[in-house]
């Protein structure tokens, strides 16, 4: 004989309260009052024919009967949320979600994308950008691209490639009436600079160049992003500090020119990051393949 099944509203009033140990947080947290849940629970226990908490003193407690009925209602709630978010999630599964820094999409990811979307026609990629680092239990993404040393607890990090520091510039700035010859040069022209994160930069590349580091607070310009970093380099505006895999492009189609043989390498790199521990969807893996190998073949 199959036995009848409690309400669902007071398991949901049960599971909650018994999370909390709090009959108010469990009204809070399903939107409803604290008298809805103690009569929910009132005819859960009547239902059951078991007590399941004992209420004294303003504290919360569960009986021993309702500590061993827990884990069974928790676990089949979480496979309704998990059976609910496949359901919801499956029309998704041909779109990729790809989260990184907004100059790194527009001057290294973006300009590669289309070679992946001719290999992998029924892939749709949606590019998010933000400075925050990706929170895979909350955010609806698949991957990110992040900066580090890769070593992120719980996630998969990818090696995608390192990342050096040297001056860039317009042909036309080594064209004009006060060459870039040696690195003192620069203290005829305009340094570009950018905040957060590259805003060391200049003084790094400058003392490994033997100069002073103060050389770098000579009047420049300074931008929030470095592809506007970048972009004012290519206009001509001064001379900027890139970052290898952020200027690689514009060197290569002539846009920008390294004035000086001085590079400075930097401690951390770029990865590819997912979830660790679960398996890939096929989107995914077959983004992860091609980046890998990509930069893997680059020439």
């Amino acid at each position: 004989m199959t036995a009848r099944l409690p309400s669902l509203n007071g398991l949901r009033a049960f599971e909650a309260a018994a999370r909390h140990l709090s009959f108010t947080q469990a009204a809070a947290e399903l939107n409803v009052t604290q008298t809805a849940i103690s009569h929910q629970i009132k005819r859960l226990e009547e239902e059951l024919g078991v007590r399941l908490f004992v209420r004294q003193n303003r504290a919360l407690t569960l009986t021993p009967q309702a500590v061993d009925y827990l884990p069974g209602i928790r676990a089949a709630f979480n496979d309704l949320r998990l059976a609910t978010d496949r359901l919801l999630r499956k029309d998704d599964d041909h779109v990729l979600t790809v989260s990184t820094l907004a100059s790194l999409a527009a001057k290294w990811l973006l300009p590669r994308l289309s070679a992946f979307q001719e290999a992998h026609l029924g892939i749709d990629v949606r590019i998010t950008t933000s400075t925050n680092l990706v929170d895979f239990q909350r955010d609806n993404v698949d991957a990110a691209i992040r900066y580090g040393r890769g070593q992120w607890a719980g996630l998969r990090a990818d090696w995608l490639m390192a990342d050096e520091l040297f001056p860039v510039c317009s042909p036309n700035l080594l064209k004009g009436s006060k060459p870039l010859k040696c690195p003192e040069d620069l203290r005829d022209h305009v340094l570009l600079h950018t905040s957060n994160f590259n805003s060391d930069d200049w003084r790094l590349w400058l003392t490994a160049a033997g100069l002073p580091a103060d050389f770098s607070k000579q009047p420049g310009v300074t931008f929030d992003l470095i592809f506007m970093t970048v972009q004012a380099a290519i206009d001509g505006l001064g001379v900027a500090m890139g970052r290898s895999a952020y200027v690689e492009d514009d060197i290569a189609k002539g846009r920008l020119v390294v004035p000086f043989k001085i590079t400075l390498p930097t401690d951390a790199g770029f990865y590819l990051v997912s979830p660790a521990g679960r398996t890939d969807p096929p989107k995914l893996s077959a983004f992860r393949q091609w980046l890998v190998a990509s930069v893997q073949n680059k020439p």
